[in-house]
């Protein structure tokens, strides 16, 4: 049996403590020459060509791995000139070497001043984490690409604006037991614990995620797990966190295996990001784990063209090919993805390597999220931009996660009663108003 007590972490290196710096990495030489440039971006439509992302077939029909990209190489020749193939795709040592803080980010982004004060600033916040693969895909040079804007902090995240709160979806109040939410009646959300491999800047959960609240202990999943047997109604358990897929494979595979006895669960979800910044992580052992537990669904964390590379094509495909559907998750982001045209280029990237469109979220009202969050008339116009004009398949359903518990409400013209000068007034699946902060409507800033 698996022991949690001998590693209640279950997962790499918890403590956040400072990983070996990244130059020379694993033998102590000195870094390729600082002369040598990683290539530019600029906002094409992909930022991979067909040939380098999909895979090309030998004579007898088998599938040859897709490439890195160009940049990613370009990336290791200068910064880890001297880490082999077989340590850069272990994700455990992509854990262990994540970028974490000012003196190891600036040796490799040229930082802003707002970037660079957020740093020295960040001691309260939410955690600094880039995996060495993510970061090979920022742009060195410009604070405004828009992945770099989504894993690197601002000055901003210091800035409590109106009707922003550190829990905006009162998941508490719907916590029968530490670290599960049920809030609709037959399913249930899991946090199995606090860890992700890269912290993105406006994380729903920035309140206890990357700060040790949950542990995936044994005897707090025991209790849980529990709660979900003595509840029959629950038929479906989305497990969360953090990120699940960072426990070690024993320990999914028990975890997993606890809830399928559970005679009423009818399929279990997992919720991950890690095929966009950790798909190293996605190995065949981990996949073969995962098939004993069917049915099985995953829904996956993309929220840009820019990370469907060749690496989280191969890691879709493995999870494909194991049979579990896969779903994507996105969340609209100014000056990210706020765009009919990003929008349907990351759309239509996710339905090729076989993740269907599923939720679009409004950013939910965390503290230090204005500099993040859009108009809802940009979510709708959006939307708007997408239906008609590609596959029904690559629209996904445009959502707000209400405040103060009120659960996912649809964004469509019936459920918008009243629009106020700094609010907009919503109608959820029971009936009941919520109000969601628009500020950014009052201002006419989008």
């Amino acid at each position: 049996m698996t022991s949690f007590d001998a590693d209640p972490s279950g997962f790499v290196h918890q403590d956040e403590e400072e990983p070996p710096s990244p130059m020379g990495v694993a033998t102590g030489s000195t870094p390729a020459s600082a002369t040598f440039g990683l290539p530019r971006i600029s906002r094409q439509p992909m930022l991979f060509s067909d040939r380098e992302l999909f895979p090309r077939f030998s004579p007898d029909g088998a599938v040859c791995p897709p490439r890195c990209s160009v940049r990613t190489r370009h990336f290791r020749r200068e910064f880890f000139p001297d880490v082999p193939d077989r340590l850069w795709n272990d994700w455990q040592w992509q854990v262990r070497h994540r970028f974490r803080t000012l003196a190891q980010i600036s040796r490799v982004l040229e930082l802003c001043d707002d970037e660079r004060a957020a740093l020295l600033q960040g001691a309260s916040m939410l955690p600094v984490g880039i995996t060495p693969y993510y970061m090979s895909l920022l742009d060195r040079d410009d604070p405004q690409q828009p992945l770099r804007k989504t894993v690197v902090p601002r000055l901003a995240e210091f800035v409590h604006s109106p009707g922003e709160a550190e829990d905006p979806l009162d998941e508490e109040s719907d916590s029968p037991v530490p670290g599960l939410v049920h809030r609709y009646p037959d399913r249930v959300l899991l946090l199995v614990l606090d860890f992700c491999s890269s912290y993105c800047r406006y994380c729903t959960r920035s309140r206890v995620v990357g700060h040790g609240e949950i542990t995936p202990g044994r005897a707090r999943l025991e209790r849980a797990i529990d709660y979900i047997a003595r509840t029959p109604t629950v038929r479906d358990v989305l497990r969360s966190g953090g990120d699940p897929l960072v426990l070690a494979d024993e320990k999914l595979d028990w975890l997993l295996g606890r809830i399928r006895q559970i005679r009423h669960v009818e399929i279990v979800r997992i919720g991950t990001k890690v095929p966009a910044v950790l798909p190293q992580r996605v190995t065949p052992s981990l996949v073969k784990m995962l098939r004993k537990h069917h049915p099985l669904w995953m829904s996956l964390h993309f929220i840009h063209p820019d990370e469907c590379t060749p690496e989280s094509y191969r890691a879709c495909a493995r999870l494909a090919d194991a049979g579990i559907p896969l779903g994507s998750q996105t969340v609209l982001l100014k000056g990210v993805n706020d765009s009919v045209p990003v929008m349907r280029d990351l759309m239509h990237s996710l339905l090729r390597m076989r993740v269907r469109p599923y939720y679009l979220y409004q950013c939910d009202p965390i503290v230090g999220s204005a500099h993040f969050r859009t108009s809802v008339d940009t979510g709708l116009e959006i939307i708007a931009g997408l239906r008609g004009h590609t596959s029904g398949y690559a629209v996904p359903h445009y959502v707000i996660d209400a405040p103060g518990g009120g659960g996912k409400i649809p964004l469509q013209p019936q459920t918008v009663v009243e629009r106020c000068d700094d609010c907009v007034v919503l109608r959820n699946y029971e009936g009941n108003l919520y109000c969601y902060p628009d500020e950014n409507r009052q201002s006419g800033r989008r």
